[in-house]
């Protein structure tokens, strides 16, 4: 019997609005920093809202989905809503008590608060914040 080597690794995926605004790029620099930390994988918003079905069914999927919206606009809530994307793990960083400005240089203490509140999402959820695994790519064929 052949092994199934061709299961996600990843128990977390991260979803981030990258928006020209502060807040857009925080949700961004705090998914790429939880990410290098290993508390998920950040993965492509943009794949999601432009339908491309890996994207998508890798976002239905998975296990624990972290969504990270700059503000109440929620574009990244829409596009997972239009992709009939269960919504889970959902944080606006504006909501944080971060106002939304034009001023792109990032505060370091801004971008761990908006870290700390993703981790609190998947302990509130009753996940413990585990690191994604890892591992080697999957080399065998899909059938």
């Amino acid at each position: 019997m052949a092994q199934d080597c061709c299961q996600p690794k990843v128990t977390t995926m991260i979803l981030a609005c990258s928006g020209g605004s502060n807040v857009g790029q925080l949700s961004n620099q705090a998914a790429i920093e939880l990410t290098q930390e290993g508390f998920g994988k950040l993965s492509c918003l943009a794949g999601v809202g432009a339908h491309l079905s890996g994207f998508v069914q890798s976002a239905r999927d998975i296990d624990n989905l972290v969504v990270i919206d700059g503000c109440e606009v929620g574009c990244a809530k829409g596009v997972l809503e239009q992709a009939e994307v269960p919504l889970r793990g959902y944080l606006v960083i504006t909501a944080l008590g971060i106002d939304k400005n034009k001023d792109l240089n990032l505060k370091r203490e801004e971008i761990d608060r908006v870290k700390e509140a993703a981790r609190r999402l998947q302990a509130d959820a009753g996940e413990p914040a585990r690191p994604a695994a890892t591992g080697v790519a999957c080399g065998c064929r899909q059938r």
